[in-house]
């Protein structure tokens, strides 16, 4: 069993964050790829994660992750590797995300709609 099935069985919420990302040239790639990879590596051993997915739709970059609770996610994004990808963000993609508490973790098409509709542009 999962680690997001044993907590789905509580019956409480979690947090899903939805990031869609594309570099903002073919020569910040590598860049982007740099810090994209430490970054979900981060997020696959960081405290309180219960899912996390990534996978490319239309040439953007999307992560899907669940989270105990939107403490937990925002503890994983304000620090290591991720907060380092931060900080070069605007030099380096384009993108937005979206976040919200659920009970189900949406489809991978219902990412790129709830991020295209609903997602905060950065």
């Amino acid at each position: 069993m999962s680690k997001l099935d044993e907590f789905r069985a509580s019956g409480r919420p979690f947090y899903v964050s939805i990031t869609g990302l594309k570099p903002r040239s073919f020569w910040k790639v590598f860049l982007f790829w740099r810090h994209a990879i430490p970054s979900k590596m981060q997020a696959d051993r960081a405290s309180g994660v219960l899912y996390v997915g990534v996978r490319n739709i239309n040439g953007i970059q999307h992560t899907l992750t669940a989270w105990e609770s939107k403490e937990h996610m925002r503890a994983y994004v304000s620090s290591g590797a991720h907060l380092r990808a931060l900080r070069l963000f605007r030099k380096m993609a384009t993108g937005a995300t979206f976040g919200y508490e659920a009970t189900a973790l949406p489809s991978w098409d219902e990412v790129h709609e709830l991020w295209k509709t609903r997602g905060r542009v950065y």
